[in-house]
């Protein structure tokens, strides 16, 4: 393997059955080759001011939903570790930010990590729901540059 490239993994999760297949199509297509990160990424989105009465309801909040999101990313690092990944190759990561896109905010990760692969599991929408919500995945597909992009359904 050529050292110089680029072998660091971004994989995008939530709590989701579709994350899970991304994490575990990474885990069996990837386990057990040396020379390869991942970094398991969960973007907390930022509520609205008012979303809260007071200051101490949005850190209890933000507590409680961060231990839950600890447990999920290290449930999947567990699978990514079973899969014959180096425990120092994988590594997790979530981050509070405001969001009005979670695909920008996902690519803004991305972008400031340097990873050259983004995986992300596709939520399975309908067209018709696709064009009414928008697509997490698609925006990705469309936005990303300077990455390769694996979109797992």
């Amino acid at each position: 393997m050529n050292p110089e490239v680029n072998r660091n993994i971004l994989i995008a999760v939530d709590a989701s059955e579709n994350s899970r297949r991304a994490v575990q199509y990474v885990a069996d297509l990837l386990g057990g080759i040396k020379g390869f990160s991942a970094t398991l990424l969960h973007v907390i989105r930022e509520p609205e001011e008012d979303e809260f009465p007071d200051p101490e309801e949005k850190e209890k909040w933000y507590q409680e939903y961060r231990r839950q999101v600890d447990l999920m990313l290290e449930d999947y690092r567990r699978m990514l570790i079973g899969a014959g990944f180096a425990p120092e190759a994988v590594s997790t990561r979530s981050s509070l930010r405001y969001c009005p896109s979670m695909a920008e905010c996902i690519i803004a990760e991305r972008d400031s990590l340097e990873y050259a692969t983004l995986v992300v599991g596709r939520k399975g929408l309908s067209l018709k729901e696709e064009f009414l919500f928008g697509s997490i995945s698609g925006k990705i597909v469309r936005i990303a540059r300077d990455c390769a992009v694996w979109v797992v359904e």
